[in-house]
């Protein structure tokens, strides 16, 4: 007999903060989540108010007493820098947290590929469709490669405390899904994964088709 695997709804706190100078409070997200019914939550790091272990555990047990999976750990990095020292920067982040959601016991994180920075408002990004060109005397395969050593070097980390890699559609050098796979086949991990946003691929005039790209 064969059934048919339930459909797991969550949100993420990041939809519960509107860009306020005030962080919505973690807690408060975890109680609408369960007022609504929901499976599981996505926390937003940069939302958390500490990292204090006090902090940290409350959020554990808070989450546990209602029923409520934390699935994921969103959290913000770049890798393309031209300086070997930026990146670096960003590796030991994302090891940190890693080490981080190890320890309230969540499986995933976010990440991101990063991209080409240029001076200019959030919302010359969204008119830009989220698509920056590679800086003079450089290709977008760079970045690829900063990406990939990047992703490599936060590898053995990930296997290492049981967190899986997951990265996003977040506009940069995943604005387009063929480049979204690209490096995911190029690092070449069972320990790297793919997670989407519906509203990242703006430059893809079939939807359905670029999710399909990078669903494997």
């Amino acid at each position: 007999m064969t059934t048919t695997p339930s459909l797991r709804l969550g949100t993420s706190s990041y939809s519960y903060w509107h860009f306020t100078p005030q962080k919505t409070p973690i807690s408060y997200v975890l109680e609408q989540a369960h007022a609504l019914g929901l499976h599981g939550v996505e926390l937003l790091h940069r939302q958390m108010e500490s990292e204090e272990n006090s902090y940290v555990q409350g959020i554990k047990r808070q989450a546990f007493q209602l029923g409520l999976d934390i699935y994921n750990l969103s959290i913000h990095q770049d890798f393309v820098w031209e300086d070997a020292a930026e990146r670096q920067k960003n590796i030991d982040h994302t090891l940190h947290c890693i080490d981080l959601a190890h320890e309230m016991g969540i499986g995933s994180i976010r990440v991101n590929s990063g991209g080409w920075r240029k001076q200019g408002s959030f919302d010359d990004l969204i008119q830009a469709r989220g698509w920056v060109e590679p800086w003079e005397g450089h290709t977008k395969e760079d970045g690829f490669k900063w990406c990939v050593d990047a992703i490599h070097a936060c590898l053995p980390h990930a296997e290492k405390r049981g967190v899986m890699l997951l990265l996003e559609n977040h506009w940069g050098l995943t604005t387009f899904a063929a480049d979204m796979r690209t490096i995911i086949e190029q690092v070449d991990s069972p320990w790297l994964k793919a997670i989407l946003d519906m509203g990242n691929f703006l430059f893809e005039d079939d939807m359905y088709a670029a999710v399909a790209h990078i669903a494997p």
